[in-house]
């Protein structure tokens, strides 16, 4: 667990001065993963924007792309398709200092590792040449000293890091379970979406035998719509997590609903922080009290 000085500061944002917590680590990072071996559920869309409120309460925060589709690094201008990705250089141990392959976004205290193609060439070729080590890639990156210096690590530099997975457990998620402190599950409700909780949930706990650790935070509704079948899913994972009884109890607490907005698929195209395209939308407004919830933290 992190401690932190917090101290009250201003930062220049949108053309205005906005009052915020600045937090100075002092012991650590948190690392949050996003997983569910489902797609379309917004996992990149929520790392941008959880990145983004936690930087507008003052983290830093790193941000990793973990998947070979790159959503997240298209989603801040980082995406090159034809160079091998800095996630694939992690997995295949072709680094010397870890601050080559880290990326400054627009936002200043949010960087990125990014991703493409060449990450699931570099997971097959680990595989396939079944190094001893091969589930320690990404902890050794970030327990690397800056610089080669034996001071400073990524770890220190960073108050929080959210890896966006892809929806598969393959080389490269396991070796982000290893580092992860915390995974949080988004869930868009429909009547596949529940079912593969308790597959998300077994390979947690397989995982853990890597990383004693590691913890399921929890699960975030996505693209909520209040309709009476979304009602009623969300409404059962709830009682879930409240009935002794149950086998799930205490095991997919709902963290928070971000509710569906046109706003976010206008914003794919001007690639912005939810918050920043249209502040007022649901989900927007969400998204930030979400991370408020998650933190304790508001802004």
């Amino acid at each position: 667990m992190a401690f932190f000085n917090v101290q009250i500061v201003k930062k220049y944002i949108n053309g205005k001065f906005i009052k915020y917590k600045s937090r100075m680590v002092t012991n650590g990072m948190k690392t949050i993963s996003l997983l569910n071996l489902k797609g379309g559920v917004a996992k990149s869309f929520t790392s941008l924007n959880m990145a983004y409120e936690l930087w507008r309460r003052g983290n830093r925060v790193l941000l990793w792309d973990n998947d070979k589709q790159g959503n997240l690094s298209k989603a801040f201008g980082r995406y090159e398709a034809e160079q091998t990705a800095p996630t694939a250089r992690i997995l295949s141990g072709d680094w010397q200092n870890p601050v080559e392959l880290i990326q400054a976004t627009d936002y200043e205290g949010i960087d990125i590792i990014t991703a493409n193609l060449s990450l699931f060439g570099a997971a097959w070729n680990l595989v396939r040449e079944g190094e001893t080590d091969m589930t320690e890639r990404y902890r050794r990156f970030l327990k690397a000293g800056i610089n080669n210096q034996t001071g400073d690590s990524i770890c220190e530099s960073y108050d929080y890091c959210i890896i966006d997975n892809p929806p598969d457990i393959g080389i490269n998620v396991v070796n982000a379970l290893v580092v992860t402190d915390e995974v949080i599950v988004p869930v868009k409700i429909d009547e596949n979406a529940l079912e593969g909780l308790d597959i998300v949930a077994e390979q947690i706990e397989d995982a853990k035998t890597l990383n004693p650790s590691l913890t399921l935070k929890g699960v975030l509704i996505t693209i909520y719509q209040n309709t009476d079948g979304e009602a009623a899913g969300l409404e059962w994972l709830r009682q879930e997590w409240d009935s002794a009884e149950s086998k799930h109890y205490r095991q997919y607490k709902v963290l928070g609903r971000i509710r569906y907005s046109a706003k976010v698929a206008e914003n794919s195209f001007v690639k912005k922080p939810i918050y920043e395209y249209s502040p007022c939308c649901g989900a927007a407004q969400d998204y930030k009290h979400f991370v408020t919830s998650y933190t304790g933290i508001g802004r």
